[in-house]
């Protein structure tokens, strides 16, 4: 274990509560420093995508909340929110736990970069080996990431004082898995108006939303990659890049795809993501690429 590593023994164990479409995740992380942060994630069918891997909207929504520990950490007592996130994954991540290690890269006066490495935990599930296997290069890599988050006033996520990672080092944080029904696509009760164009729409409820009360970014890239997945049945979606330049002031969020590039073994795609309760505002902008 290098000498920025923490064992997990070494500090306290905070139990949380949530119900969200994450509640069964079975979330647990692990600040390591105020620049590192460790989460470990379930990997069950419900988030599997149709080749039988982690679903790539789910690895999104995990690098989204675990980065964002690292920065506000490093910004506080400002408060972040996602302004581009990009992920490309390498082998499929079959057998779990997903492990997302994150690293502070850059913190400047308007935002805060933070890097993600996924890997394939191949069935170790105690944090302290975890992370002794992220030091000694032991675990199966699985994909990469990088975050760069806006700063924000503190004051723009309600119920926030108690938020506060930078107090958590050594501290293992979970969230016991609860039931959702359904599908990592289909719990999000997303509807199809056109299959062709990809024109999908997602509600903004508490189901979905974070902190600063929009739909949460992962989310929001489930909505992306299932909007793609309809227009290109058959193909799985890989790699996701997503600028995410306002938040959704009334709803549904609504997908338009555009298929940039198609051949036999793989796809890119752009989706467009708009409010379609407040003059089809730009929500996103997102690059999917698939692979047959």
């Amino acid at each position: 274990m290098s000498e920025n590593s923490i064992s997990a023994s070494q500090g306290p164990s905070v139990t949380m509560s949530q119900h969200t479409f994450t509640a069964d995740f079975g979330l647990t992380s692990l600040q390591v420093s105020k620049e590192r942060a460790v989460m470990r994630v379930d990997l069950h069918d419900k988030l599997r995508n149709d080749a039988g891997a982690a679903a790539l909207g789910m690895l999104t929504t995990v690098v989204d909340i675990v980065t964002s520990t690292p920065a506000l950490a490093a910004c506080s007592p400002d408060w972040t929110a996602t302004q581009d996130l990009s992920i490309h994954t390498a082998e499929p991540l079959t057998e779990g736990p997903v492990v997302v290690d994150t690293h502070l890269v850059r913190i400047g006066k308007k935002t805060v970069h933070v890097a993600a490495e996924i890997f394939d935990g191949c069935g170790i599930t105690d944090m302290g080996e975890l992370v002794t296997a992220l030091d000694d290069g032991a675990l199966r890599p699985a994909g990469r990431g990088l975050v760069t988050f806006a700063r924000l006033p503190r004051a723009a996520a309600a119920g926030s004082d108690h938020y506060n990672p930078g107090e958590w080092v050594g501290a293992i944080r979970e969230y016991p898995s609860e039931h959702v029904e359904g599908s990592i696509y289909s719990r999000l009760a997303m509807r199809t108006l056109d299959a062709q164009t990809g024109v999908l729409e997602l509600d903004l409820t508490p189901f979905v939303a974070n902190m600063i009360g929009t739909i949460q970014g992962g989310a929001q890239a489930l909505l992306a990659e299932h909007a793609a997945h309809t227009v290109l049945p058959g193909f799985v979606a890989t790699d996701i890049q997503a600028h995410y330049l306002s938040q959704v002031k009334v709803g549904p969020a609504r997908s338009h795809v555009t298929v940039v590039r198609e051949t036999k073994d793989h796809a890119v795609v752009d989706v467009r993501l708009v409010d379609a309760g407040a003059d089809d505002q730009v929500l996103a902008l997102t690059t999917v690429t698939l692979n047959a």
